[in-house]
């Protein structure tokens, strides 16, 4: 069920809420947290869609705010909220509710947001493309036990994560290590099998990758090897090796959802390492609501590695 609403209030969004949920004959009960979701007019369906399908893990209220200031001082001045309200299988499991913000009410947001948490429940912010340079600072961001951003996203992904490794407080996490989340246990369980020294390690992917820059860090803090960066054609990161004293550990995805799985003394294997999409990435985010501290270490040891082209 849907219910527009044009030029309203928090406490009527409310209502339309209860509303909707009678209609569909749906509950609150069993909705585990609320996800807000911060981005603009272009990216608000991708962004709902996403979450909807992470809801099907993880029920909860979905509030997107999409930002709509207005270019004239007229349509700046002008403050004014316009509602969505979805209850249904169109929405996951659980609600939505997406919220646009016109002139000044476009900055003042969290007033507009705060009425519409569900109540004693975690908050989980997501800037789907750029975020601000402090989100725990921000105040959306002081609603959350949970901020996650998109360095992949950012105009910039290198000084996206300069940046964020300056403010980051525990809480924060980036969409950009999450992707890690299968090369990691890749690497970790060769590692486990080998025994061997590792003597330095290569990672290979495209231009200005920050899952690069991250995984690179995270290696290199857990291995006490150099570790460089060699820039390919993509797609993300391609292939991934460790120098050891009996040969080279590799991983090396080229493209598609498989890769080549190398160890000194084994034959060669073939791994499921597809490139996960933006709603799996949610959900695995969605699992956790302590601090990351493997991500906070691999980000305050970022370095931007010098790369070289692959020969």
């Amino acid at each position: 069920m849907r219910i527009h609403l044009t030029d309203t209030n928090s406490s009527k969004v409310n209502a339309a809420i209860i509303e909707a949920r009678r209609a569909a004959g749906a509950s609150a009960v069993g909705m585990v947290l609320t996800l807000v979701i911060v981005t603009d007019e272009g990216g608000a369906y991708d962004a709902h869609r996403a979450a909807s399908e992470a809801s099907m893990e993880h029920p909860c209220r979905i509030v997107t705010v999409v930002r709509r200031p207005g270019r004239s001082p007229r349509a700046r001045a002008e403050a004014r909220l316009d509602a969505e309200v979805i209850v249904g299988a169109e929405t996951g499991s659980g609600e939505s509710v997406v919220l646009r913000l016109h002139g000044e009410l476009a900055g003042k947001a969290e007033s507009v947001v705060l009425p519409l948490l569900l109540p004693d429940a975690p908050v989980v912010v997501w800037w789907p493309d750029e975020a601000p340079d402090d989100p725990a600072g921000d105040p959306l961001g002081k609603l959350a036990q949970r901020r996650i951003t998109d360095s992949y996203n950012a105009a910039d992904p290198l000084a996206f994560l300069a940046v964020h490794a300056e403010s980051y407080a525990p809480g924060d996490t980036d969409l950009a290590w999450t992707r890690l989340t299968l090369w990691r246990s890749l690497l970790s369980a060769a590692l486990d099998q080998s025994r061997a020294t590792v003597t330095g390690a290569t990672v290979e992917c495209e231009r200005d990758n920050a899952s690069a820059e991250l995984l690179a860090s995270w290696l290199g803090q857990r291995l006490g090897v150099p570790v460089s960066r060699v820039t390919t054609e993509g797609p993300l990161i391609t292939r991934v090796s460790l120098a050891t004293e009996n040969g080279d550990i590799s991983i090396d995805r080229p493209e598609g959802p498989v890769a080549n799985f190398a160890m000194p003394g084994q034959t060669d294997r073939v791994v499921a390492l597809k490139i996960r999409p933006t709603s799996e990435l949610i959900a695995e985010e969605l699992r956790r609501l302590d601090p990351d501290t493997a991500y906070a270490e691999a980000l305050r040891g970022t370095r931007l590695i010098p790369a070289r082209a692959a020969g």
